[in-house]
């Protein structure tokens, strides 16, 4: 979960470190793992998975508390977005 991406971002290098700030403007929630950052896909074994890659365009800077996580972001993003766009990657192992 990362958030406050300046809309002058155009693409996030690969190995953003885990970190609370980005390089360049926004800022690293708490994900999955319950951590800061992003880790890669870690598929169950078995079939494919499908992981969701969502982005949101708002018309406002979030202002959460430090180290939150998805839900506190989509909570602050309410009645705030004005477009989305999503990809979904598959993995499996």
């Amino acid at each position: 979960m990362a958030y406050n991406i300046p809309a002058r971002v155009t693409s996030l290098p690969a190995g953003v470190p885990q970190t609370a700030e980005i390089a360049g403007g926004g800022t690293n929630g708490i994900n999955s793992f319950e951590h800061i950052g992003y880790n890669g896909p870690c598929p169950p074994p078995g079939k494919i998975h499908h992981y969701h890659f969502r982005l949101f365009a708002l018309d406002s800077k979030l202002t959460p508390d430090d180290g939150a996580g998805a839900a506190a972001i989509q909570s602050a993003m309410r009645g705030h977005v004005v477009a989305t766009a999503e990809l979904v990657g598959t993995f499996e192992r």
